[in-house]
């Protein structure tokens, strides 16, 4: 017989000794410990799940039991009350009831032993895990009409204090504030000090941009908030938050849930000024509140929003090239002499222009694919030009994956002539390249009736073109990243030397890294 022990806080606990998280479990263990004793029970491992999450996905420890139960590799698992088993949704409650029972584990409390096969005791089970749903319904009520009372009184309800200050407890009544760290609040008056007036290591004092203050913060190794390099949008942050100037913001982020392919999704959205609501804090501020209405002035003038998902998109590289140094993917920045094509993590690597990359790349793959040619149709019916490449670019793709397959089941049948593979190795390697073979030939006969020719009384003309070609035809910057992604798998982008004063403007290294096999 073999038994285990789950240990959880509630909310109420972590309410109780949010000093030390660790004292009500190692309390909780020690009764459990005692019950096992008296019923001559041997605990051979203990499960501790140190976050308080309000359903199964968001505890891992109790994610790792359930799994351990299904298999029935323990006779019964202690706990110090049922509730603490699941008090999620009834998606939750049902999970557990049911992965008890059907595995036929106890569930054993100092009150009582639940035997999950006996009828009165699943119900009692069953009723005590929707009472504890009921409870933490109330309980979490109670928790926001707390912080929204906190809010009103100008307290701090965040769980991590804003750059420049330090979370202190309130002496003599409940709740926290904030406390200006001096060495970071300096900082915090640099950032706003150089958006607003620039710097007086510039010739002239022109205000700097947020991408021009996360360079200067990196230049001058002063630390981020997360201990790395500076970020635009950590500038940003700081540069937006009231807090600054000694105000308390309230559901400025809320957390909404939604279901995704049967999984829970937590999504984070900004709000409007309208929906969240803006107190006056108990903290002091570091940063005037004339200084800050400035800034935000300055910002909603030079704002530039974001491309809508319903429009297409404007860089034909987009997702392909990637940053060497860094990894990251490069982006469009677009400015007055042209569109640059730059890395957003700030690492070093110098920007180019972006008909630059795109020029050396198209060269790159006009010398790759010399001997490719691909037969558009010059139908009288105005096919569009870019439908049909794309087409003919992915048949080309198709043809090539062919190849290979054969090849590879060639080489099966060698292999198992030559008692290198054993039938069974044989026949799963042999099924394998087979189904897939069979799947791109029904692909191909597909684009083949899509390409037939229809009961016309016109000629259809085919002439055959070259790759780069279909790419020059099209002026969509959708169209020619489509036909880019079909071609390569990625690009990789490196630039030493800024083209200003010490290089050409295309002096970059890329490598291409190319689908199509060379001929």
């Amino acid at each position: 017989m073999s038994y285990c022990m789950y240990l959880r806080k509630s909310r109420a606990d972590e309410q109780a000794d949010i000093s030390n998280r660790f004292d009500t479990l190692q309390r909780h263990e020690d009764i459990l410990f005692e019950l096992s004793r008296k019923l001559d029970l041997k605990i051979e491992k203990i499960f501790r799940e140190i976050v308080s999450g309000d359903s199964i996905e968001a505890r891992p420890v109790m994610q790792e039991l359930l799994f351990q139960v299904e298999k029935k590799l323990w006779d019964g698992v202690f706990v110090i009350e049922v509730e603490r088993l699941a008090r999620g949704d009834t998606v939750d409650q049902g999970v557990v009831a049911r992965t008890f029972k059907y595995s036929k584990t106890k569930i054993i409390t100092p009150i009582k032993i639940y035997d999950p096969c006996d009828e009165f005791d699943e119900e009692y089970f069953e009723f005590g895990l929707f009472m504890s749903r009921r409870e933490y319904k109330v309980i979490n009520r109670r928790l926001q009409r707390g912080r929204l009372s906190s809010v009103r009184e100008g307290k701090y309800t965040g769980s991590i204090a804003p750059y420049g200050y330090r979370k202190i407890k309130l002496k003599g009544e409940k709740g926290f504030t904030l406390e200006i760290d001096e060495d970071k609040a300096a900082v915090v008056k640099l950032i706003f000090n150089l958006f607003l007036n620039g710097t007086e290591i510039l010739e002239k004092y022109e205000p700097l941009g947020i991408s021009k203050i996360s360079r200067y913060l990196n230049s001058n190794n002063i630390p981020s908030p997360s201990g790395k390099k500076w970020s635009p949008s950590s500038v940003y942050g700081i540069l937006t938050n009231p807090v600054y100037c000694g105000q308390i913001r309230w559901n400025y982020r809320p957390a909404l849930k939604s279901v995704v392919m049967g999984k829970m999704r937590t999504e984070r959205p900004r709000n409007s000024p309208e929906k969240y609501m803006l107190t006056s804090g108990l903290h002091e501020k570091i940063i005037d509140k004339d200084v800050f209405i400035k800034t935000q002035e300055k910002i909603s003038a030079c704002h530039r929003p974001p491309v809508n998902r319903s429009k297409t998109i404007k860089n034909p590289l987009a997702g392909l090239v990637i940053c060497e140094k860094c990894g990251a993917k490069m982006v469009r920045k677009p400015a007055c002499t042209g569109d640059y094509l730059v890395c957003p993590k700030n690492c070093g690597n110098v920007s180019c222009l972006l008909s630059l990359a795109e020029e050396k790349i198209l060269n790159a793959v006009d010398f790759w694919a010399k001997g490719y040619e691909v037969r558009l149709n010059k139908s009288p019916k105005n096919t569009p030009v870019q439908e049909e490449s794309l087409r003919c670019l992915s048949v080309l793709n198709l043809e090539n994956n062919l190849k290979k397959l054969q090849n590879q089941l060639e080489k099966v049948y060698s292999l198992f002539e030559q008692g290198i593979y054993s039938k069974e190795v044989f026949d799963m390697r042999k099924n394998k390249l087979t189904t897939e073979i069979s799947e791109i030939k029904k692909l191909l006969s597909d684009f083949e009736n899509q390409n037939s020719p229809q009961k016309d009384d016109t000629e259809l003309v085919f002439e055959p073109i070259k790759i780069t070609e279909i790419y020059q035809k099209t002026t969509d910057p959708k169209i020619k990243n489509d036909i880019l992604k079909e071609l390569l798998f990625k690009v990789e982008y490196k630039k030493e030397k800024s083209a200003r004063w010490h290089c050409s403007p295309d002096a970059f290294e890329i490598t291409v890294y190319p689908k199509l096999p060379k001929r």
